[in-house]
């Protein structure tokens, strides 16, 4: 090979390795961006499909008690929780991250009350996404409050029929016109006669005063949740909470302790759903005063009269919540050297409220070398749509 020859092969030669370099590094861009776009993806469709799911089961086996001619004190109650000598609600200390130093107050938590949606606007630790809280029992259980018919004790409550109560069912006890109502849980149901079981968890034995006083009142009744046997899979009810960290990531938390109660999993923790959650906010949509099953308009839960202590404490506000709109920021775990976003995203964009109002919550200050997926859906609540009249 003349050396004239051994140049232009080493020039080809360059040029293909250039050209396979180039391709390689095209490639595997592409393959970067399209992994980061799909778990982002992945990361919005799995989070809305967890906050979802609660919010179609809110209201259930608690909404049925606030209607018809007379209301059975559950909405807007204070809920009152305890076991082995320890009462978990109300609490006297924060909740675990990310509601711990915002939610309710933060280290002294003011005492939360039923309701089967609350927003808590900015209330995450982040300091500015919203805590949902969603409360609803097992359909199963069929939600129908009974009055009691007897004098019962700190261990028995008397109902006419026992029919559809079993051992392991959680039960809410109210009295309309009284502040505080109890979980408790039933030990055996036979002969009209409702036992408490003093050895298992939700057993408010602390709280003498109050069982004493519900349980011994005929104007009081029973509201079945479902049932937490022990030897199942996790309870369904949906007694939870969402909200966002200051690390970016979608927790839940089981108001009902039951993992730690029940199945014996120790700690007062919550659960992480999915990381890369930037922002996490949600709106009321509030039904017209004469069609209460009807949508009328949004409504923030940092306006005049929604916010949540306001709405803990009216059921009829509550009951005129009949949808929730949740807007979700998700971030890819991509970085890329390109500016490959906006420095703001806009949630609720073009909603307004009742007044005309924008409703849109700007995000502000994201990192551009990041992708980024809003995800906004609307959920009909349809227990209070049902219960007022609704198809």
């Amino acid at each position: 090979m003349t050396m004239m020859e051994l140049l232009v092969a080493m020039a080809i030669g360059v040029i293909t390795m250039l050209a396979v370099s180039k391709l390689l590094v095209t490639t595997e861009n592409h393959k970067r961006t399209t992994t980061s776009t799909n778990d982002v993806d992945q990361t919005a469709v799995y989070t809305f499909n967890e906050i979802d799911r609660a919010l179609r089961a809110a209201g259930s086996g608690i909404a049925q008690s606030a209607y018809g001619a007379t209301s059975q004190g559950v909405l807007g109650c204070r809920l009152n929780m305890a076991s082995a000598g320890t009462t978990y609600m109300p609490r006297s200390g924060a909740y675990p991250a990310p509601f711990s130093t915002r939610f309710l107050g933060g280290a002294t938590p003011a005492a939360l009350q039923v309701a089967p949606v609350l927003i808590a606007a900015g209330q995450s630790d982040n300091a500015t996404s919203d805590v949902l809280v969603v409360m609803g029992g097992s359909g199963a259980a069929g939600g129908v409050s009974r009055s009691l018919t007897g004098v019962g004790s700190l261990t028995s409550l008397i109902i006419a029929s026992t029919v559809g109560f079993n051992n392991y069912d959680l039960i809410l006890v109210s009295q309309n016109g009284t502040s505080d109502c109890l979980l408790e849980e039933v030990s055996s149901a036979v002969g009209g006669i409702i036992t408490l079981n003093a050895g298992v968890p939700y057993y408010t034995q602390g709280l003498a005063s109050v069982l004493s006083t519900l349980a011994t009142s005929t104007t009081s009744a029973v509201t079945p949740l479902g049932n937490v046997q022990p030897t199942d899979s996790p309870s369904d009810l949906q007694f939870q909470m969402f909200g966002v960290s200051t690390n970016d990531t979608l927790y839940s938390y089981d108001l009902l302790q039951n993992q730690q109660l029940v199945h014996g999993v120790p700690g007062d923790v919550a659960q992480a759903i999915a990381d890369g959650v930037i922002e996490m906010n949600a709106l009321y949509g509030v039904a017209t005063t004469n069609a209460p099953s009807v949508f009328n308009n949004w409504v923030s839960p940092s306006a005049a009269g929604y916010d949540i202590n306001t709405v803990m404490n009216s059921p009829t506000k509550q009951k005129s919540i009949i949808a929730v709109r949740v807007a979700i920021l998700v971030r890819g775990e991509y970085y890329d050297k390109n500016l490959v976003s906006p420095s703001t995203v806009n949630l609720f964009s073009g909603l307004v409220d009742g007044n005309n109002a924008s409703l849109q919550i700007p995000v502000t200050n994201l990192d551009q070398h990041y992708r980024y997926r809003v995800v906004e859906f609307t959920v009909p609540l349809r227990e209070m749509i049902v219960l007022a009249g609704g198809p």
